[in-house]
């Protein structure tokens, strides 16, 4: 039985630094989600709610009944039953390597007119939102889709083959009768 404990100290002494590399591997992880500064797992865009731009709330003025609002501002993302009178236009964005965006627009009625609008001030034109969303600003490089002078000089030349005469087809063996009847 000695000669097992003896022999089990090297077994024992591997076992405890493979859990302290395991543990540490823990801490490895980066606050950005990355392990070892290298792999990052595949983080998708969250985009919920309805986007309301400043050019989207000039149109909308205190009066204007809920259907001109919902044409206007589109169909609110919150309608509360307690409060039937208050619409919340809510848009948030959560994109890797970003601040999370959130926006709130909150309308709200008197019957059926529209009596108050709650909006940011730093609403983006539509403009703007487009440029923030677009994937093409984040810095990533665009394929060029063009081919160069030289590259269309170093193409092939097309074959031009002998044209034969047109063949025609014929038409219909019969004829149809007319879909209405004459008047």
């Amino acid at each position: 039985m000695s000669g097992f404990l003896r022999t089990g100290r090297p077994a024992r002494g591997a076992a405890c630094c493979a859990i302290v590399a395991l543990v540490s591997g823990c801490a490895s992880l980066h606050s950005d989600g990355n392990f070892l500064g290298i792999l990052a797992p595949y983080r998708i865009d969250i985009v919920q709610g309805n986007v309301v731009t400043k050019e989207q709330l000039d149109r909308v003025r205190p009066g204007m009944s809920r259907v001109q609002v919902r044409d206007a501002l589109g169909s609110p993302l919150l309608t509360d039953l307690f409060h039937s009178s208050r619409w919340d236009y809510v848009f948030t964005i959560r994109r890797p390597g970003t601040e999370p965006q959130r926006r709130a627009v909150v309308v709200m009625f008197d019957g059926d007119k529209l009596v108050k609008i709650d909006a940011p001030p730093d609403l983006p034109s539509e403009r703007d939102f487009v440029a923030q969303i677009n994937p093409s600003s984040t810095g990533r490089q665009l394929p060029v889709l063009e081919l160069t002078d030289e590259e269309r000089k170093a193409l092939p030349v097309p074959v031009k083959v002998a044209s034969e005469a047109p063949v025609s087809i014929p038409g219909p063996a019969r004829s149809y009768p007319p879909l209405e009847p004459p008047r």
